[in-house]
This record gives C-alpha cells, sequence and structure tokens, in this order.
C-alpha cells in the first residue's frame, strides 16, 4: 500500500499542473524558429491604448505595426495573414497578451487595418515566425 500512494502525488501534482498550460500555448511553447506556424483568432487593441507602456518598455503607438503575443520573445518579427481574406502583414511582437482564452495574438490598430479586421474585431489568422532576437533575419 506504501508503494503505491508514494506515485499517487507525483502523478496528481502533474496532472494540476499540465491543467494549467492552454492548448494555444502548448503548440508552441519553445518553438520560436523561423518558420513555427500557429493558428488561432487574433484580436487588436486601438488608439485608446495609445502613450502606455509595452511589455518591452516601448510606448504604445496604435499607427505602428506591433502586437502582443503570450510567449514569443519580445522582438520577433511574424506575419500574420487574415484566414477570413488572404491579407498579411509583418508585426514586431512588442507586448504581452491577450488575456482573453482562445486568443493567440493582440493586433496595433495599423496592423489590424491592413489586415481588413478592423470592423470584425476577432478573426481567424495563422501566424508564421520570421525572425526572433536571437536568430536575427532569416535564421
Amino acid at each position: 500500500m506504501r508503494l503505491a500512494s508514494s506515485w499517487i502525488v507525483p502523478l496528481v501534482l502533474i496532472a494540476t499542473i499540465g491543467a494549467w498550460v492552454t492548448p494555444a500555448r502548448a503548440r508552441t511553447a519553445g518553438d520560436f524558429s523561423p518558420g513555427a506556424v500557429q493558428v488561432g483568432k487574433a484580436s487588436w487593441y486601438g488608439k485608446s491604448h495609445d502613450g502606455h507602456r509595452t511589455a518591452s518598455g516601448e510606448i504604445y503607438d496604435s499607427n505602428r505595426l506591433t502586437a502582443a503575443h503570450p510567449i514569443l520573445p519580445l522582438g520577433t518579427r511574424v506575419l500574420v495573414t487574415n484566414l477570413n481574406n488572404g491579407r498579411s502583414v509583418q508585426v514586431r511582437v512588442n507586448d504581452r497578451g491577450p488575456t482573453i482564452r482562445g486568443r493567440i495574438i493582440d493586433l496595433s490598430y495599423a496592423g489590424a487595418r491592413r489586415l481588413g479586421a478592423l470592423a470584425d474585431g476577432i478573426v481567424p489568422v495563422k501566424l508564421r515566425v520570421l525572425s526572433t532576437p536571437r536568430t536575427g533575419v532569416g535564421g
């Protein structure tokens, strides 16, 4: 009986920790290499955030092509493609978010405008990592 109880506690602990990882994060955890792809929903944040400091320390400017991502390294450049209309835009990750479950990226107003996503607010997208601060352009 003692042997059975010795493995139950670690098993329960592992199961509990595993439940904290959301599926969108699990698919991309640790894979920041150029070419890595993530599919999910994008939203955008706009002019009301202008002047606020981002996670990178920059001041947010809704007219710049930037984005917030929960785990990609700050400074990562990604190509975001709107799966509804095929339009794409390159953005640089300079903030953390989105904080709403099921969304994988928050775009600046300028990024959302280029994707044709302003009216919809939330659109299905595909992200492709172009470069990270560690790899530079083109790997």
